[in-house]
């Protein structure tokens, strides 16, 4: 019978084009998100659980040590092909666990007063806290980094602000990747936060600690909250369950990682535009034999920003299925067992794509001239604000904002700047005498009407570093 043996056998692009195909990024992403991981995740919940076990005294702790190695000595493969026999993921972990036990005291208490879900929703609750912690928060607090380090150098390069896709005033380039920084800083600390509360549980088949009351003891609670403790994860704070983990903080966390998502997307389209030929102002430099046509030599694609945005289109529906997975019947039912076995693709994308991006943004050269060509592309009209602004200021027209859309639409017709316009105009030359010089250099110099771009830049700089320092 075949089997998966390359790429080419793959279905599903995240595994034969995207996150497959990297070595290095596959190799620390491998341990936390395969379903070799899972079944390792697993093997270590149920270790964790002969050693809660032992703390009660319900078996020794040179028990629970043989326990844990036997865990520690699984194969993935070997669990597979038992469940293949039983047809059941845990219980084949649970055969495989025991059949390396030679000891009748060690094989009786593997599993003791677990139910399934206990095992596979406290495994999927640790590897996501620890994808989090070591992956996906890391490589975030790195782009941000990244970010900052280029707001800095270019909080002084001006840059036309568009709205609507149209010419709007000045900003500069540095302040237009601040936004970025805020956005995406503020999702980052929310990851963060979130996936320190994903919660664990061994309360058993229905919730109610049914087997664990059998032992007599005297709050089972507290010994769940013992054997969470040793996997470092949180107890269920609402002191009941069903035969399942509640599902908001998994929702919670997802909905982190889809938001934060959605920011990269947004960065990655915008970047994108500014690669466009008539605009020109960011160029994705190309290296080595990459092309960008397959009969068009001079293509050069921003490629990388394409896929993170369309990378985004595939997996943001994916919270639909999330919240959709809320819904379990009485205590329990499977239709949500195929369903949240996809979960983990949402987390692993996230991962790819801020790994691309950090990547792509390596590759970008900012072009500064082609900046100022579209800043002085816009002219005088960028004037029109401003001159809006001082004619209400020094109380020159009751009806400040119309009188400047008149001058404009007459400077078209007369086919002149809006600046020679005013300068034509006998009523607004006693107010043109009447400005301080900052004031004039502004009507002059419309470029430099940036505002407190810089200024921004540097105060959301200077605040993400210090933010992002506490997210340890």
């Amino acid at each position: 019978m075949k089997s998966l043996t390359s790429p080419f056998d793959a279905v599903s692009p995240l595994d034969f084009r995207y996150y497959g195909t990297d070595p290095s990024f596959y190799e620390r992403l491998h341990d936390y998100v395969s379903e070799a991981a899972y079944i390792r995740y697993m093997a270590e919940v149920e270790a964790a659980l002969a050693e809660a076990l032992a703390s009660i005294e319900i078996c020794t702790t040179g028990t629970a040590k043989k326990i844990r190695n036997a865990c520690l000595e699984l194969t993935p493969q070997e669990v597979s092909d038992e469940e293949q026999r039983t047809q059941h993921n845990v219980r084949a972990l649970v055969n495989c666990i025991r059949n390396r036990l030679e000891d009748e005291e060690a094989r009786r208490v593997v599993h003791l007063f677990a139910t399934s879900a206990d095992i596979m929703d406290t495994a999927n609750a640790l590897r996501l806290k620890r994808l989090c912690a070591d992956i996906i928060v890391p490589d975030l607090k790195g782009l941000l980094s990244d970010l900052i380090s280029l707001a800095r150098e270019e909080a002084e390069t001006k840059q036309i602000g568009r709205t609507h896709g149209k010419f709007a005033e000045p900003i500069t380039f540095g302040f237009a990747v601040a936004l970025y920084i805020e956005r995406l800083g503020t999702r980052t600390e929310l990851i963060h936060q979130v996936a320190k509360q994903l919660r664990g549980k061994l309360s058993g088949a229905v919730g109610a600690y049914n087997a664990l009351v059998l032992t007599g003891y005297n709050d089972p609670s507290a010994f769940e909250q013992t054997f969470l403790e040793k996997l470092g994860l949180a107890r269920p704070t609402t002191h009941i369950s069903s035969q399942i983990v509640i599902p908001e903080p998994v929702q919670d966390l997802a909905h982190a990682v889809t938001s934060a998502f959605t920011v990269l997307a947004n960065l990655a389209d915008d970047i994108r535009h500014l690669h466009r030929s008539e605009i020109g102002e960011v160029q994705e430099v190309y290296r080595g034999a990459r092309v960008g046509s397959s009969t068009m030599p001079h293509k050069t694609n921003p490629k990388n920003f394409e896929n993170i945005k369309s990378l985004w289109k595939a997996f943001v529906p994916r919270m639909t299925t999330v919240y959709l997975d809320g819904i379990s019947e009485h205590q329990r039912d499977l239709t949500n067992s195929a369903s949240s076995r996809f979960l983990i693709e949402l987390f692993t994308a996230f991962a790819y794509a801020t790994y691309r991006m950090r990547d792509a943004l390596s590759k970008i050269e900012i072009n500064r001239d082609k900046m100022r060509d579209n800043l002085n592309e816009a002219g005088a009209a960028i004037l029109a604000e401003p001159l809006y602004i001082l004619l209400a200021l020094h109380k020159k027209d009751p009806d400040a904002y119309d009188r400047v859309r008149e001058l404009v639409r007459s400077s078209e017709r007369n086919r002149r700047s809006l600046a020679d316009e005013v300068r034509a105009t006998p009523d607004l030359q006693e107010f043109l005498r009447g400005l301080s010089d900052e004031e004039r250099g502004v009507l002059e110099n419309p470029s430099d009407y940036i505002g407190d771009s810089a200024g921004r830049t540097h105060v959301v700089c200077d605040e993400w570093e210090l933010r992002l320092g506490s997210l340890i």
